[in-house]
């Protein structure tokens, strides 16, 4: 696994923040002199100088797009904790799908745009276009690593981090590919980030008290803190991970993936419920699992008054609630929502909890929605980081355009599974 976070820059200072509850979210300047509503922002604490320590001169000095930069350190951690080779053979057994959501409207943008529009398009250079292209992310990635298996690049909003899984996992079953390089990414986008502001989707009360400003399932959201980062993981078959003596952190059982189609309740901005619902309950059968033995339950939670819904969407799915609901978190109280990054990010998160055996607490929760506690006990909303034995966990998303994705994973026991 690979993780650039607002909270932390690797996957140890990820996780060692999220159990510790240290938030990435701060006062920006840049979002107070555009005048938006929202004021607060996750964005990933990466110099130059780190930047230049981890990638190719050549690249770490003609980078402009953040989107992409996140996308390959997360990708060369999760690439060399695998313990795979980096060199110039071309890796025919090995594939990615690394995904992005407005990668176009990056930092880049701005200087792309003002440059065509004075008349000096001829200025721009040949590095531009192929950094603003959703295609970008996997492009720079593959040419630190040389892959030659399918490489394919997905933009879905903010399921796209965990449909990259998916897919990737889905490549390996129709044996396209031994390996598979998974994740999303998403820039510092102003440009984004400004437009959902004006959607009043975004939180405008806490620009003094940015760290209060994410409150999953709280009784008092008022939107959620855009946020940036990128997270990665490589994915392959149990016959080339034993070959390889690779560490397994967990086993994918299964997932699915669906559209609410824009009906029956579901909009661009809201979820068709009975598909939300569905969508669980195919990923729980694909995984040949029963709902009862989920321990862990890693919800998308965007601390938006949607938090309701999606509570009362997890009940209806697992036929589950009150003390016998599973635990429930999300790293949106630390990280913000990281929108096309936000599922590979939190994946991470899932899966570290699952291999450490350690839930990391929800933050803001001192006034949890009345609705929210009716249908699960509070003790089920993790307030305080703690140890707890885990088999089985889900992690979902739901993004823009009524779209749902949900992915089961456990605990690997050699010679058990």
């Amino acid at each position: 696994m690979g993780v650039v976070a607002p909270n932390g820059v690797g996957t140890e200072t990820y996780f060692s923040n999220l159990l510790n509850g240290v938030s990435g979210l701060k006062h920006s300047l840049e979002m107070e002199s555009l005048n938006l509503r929202c004021q607060v922002s996750g964005m990933p604490n990466v110099s130059q100088e780190y930047i230049e320590s981890k990638l190719p001169r050549l690249l770490a000095n003609s980078l402009g797009n953040r989107g992409i930069v996140y996308a390959c350190l997360a990708a060369l951690e999760a690439w060399e904790k695998a313990g795979l080779p980096i060199n110039d053979q071309l890796k025919e057994n090995i594939g990615m799908v690394f995904g992005s959501g407005a990668l176009g409207l990056d930092t880049s943008i701005g200087e792309i745009v003002s440059t065509i529009e004075s008349g000096n398009s001829r200025r721009l250079g040949s590095r531009k276009i192929p950094q603003s292209m959703n295609s970008g992310a996997a492009a720079h990635i593959n040419y630190l690593l040389g892959l030659g298996g399918p490489v394919l690049s997905n933009s879905s909003a903010c399921i796209t981090g965990s449909e990259a899984l998916l897919t990737g996992y889905d490549q390996i079953q129709l044996g396209k590919a031994d390996i598979m390089l998974c994740g999303s990414t998403e820039g510092d986008g102003r440009y984004i980030w400004a437009g959902f502001d004006a959607m009043r989707v975004l939180c405008s009360d806490s620009n003094e008290a940015p760290q209060t400003a994410s409150r999953p399932m709280s009784a008092n959201p008022t939107g959620f803190v855009p946020a940036s980062g990128a997270g990665a993981m490589v994915i392959e078959t149990l016959e080339s991970a034993i070959a390889r003596n690779a560490t397994i952190y967990a086993e994918v059982l299964g997932g699915h993936q669906n559209s609410g189609g824009l009906r029956n309740g579901g909009t661009m901005t809201a979820p068709n419920s009975a598909a939300v619902v569905g969508c669980i309950k195919a990923a729980i059968k694909k995984a040949g699992i029963d709902a009862s033995e989920i321990d862990l339950i890693n919800g998308h939670l965007t601390s938006t008054k949607g938090d309701v819904l999606e509570i009362q969407n997890w009940v209806n799915a697992l036929g589950r609630k009150g003390n016998d609901f599973p635990y429930i978190n999300t790293p949106k109280s630390m990280i913000g929502h990281c929108i096309a990054g936000a599922g590979s990010i939190e994946l991470n998160a899932s899966i570290l909890q699952l291999y450490n055996q350690q839930i990391h607490a929800n933050l803001n929760t001192e006034s949890l929605n009345p609705i929210i506690t009716d249908l699960v006990d509070s003790s089920k909303i993790v307030d305080q980081s703690k140890k707890v034995e885990l088999n089985t966990v889900i992690k979902a998303n739901f993004g823009f355009g009524d779209l749902n994705c949900a992915v089961v994973l456990r605990k690997f026991e050699h010679g058990k599974n």
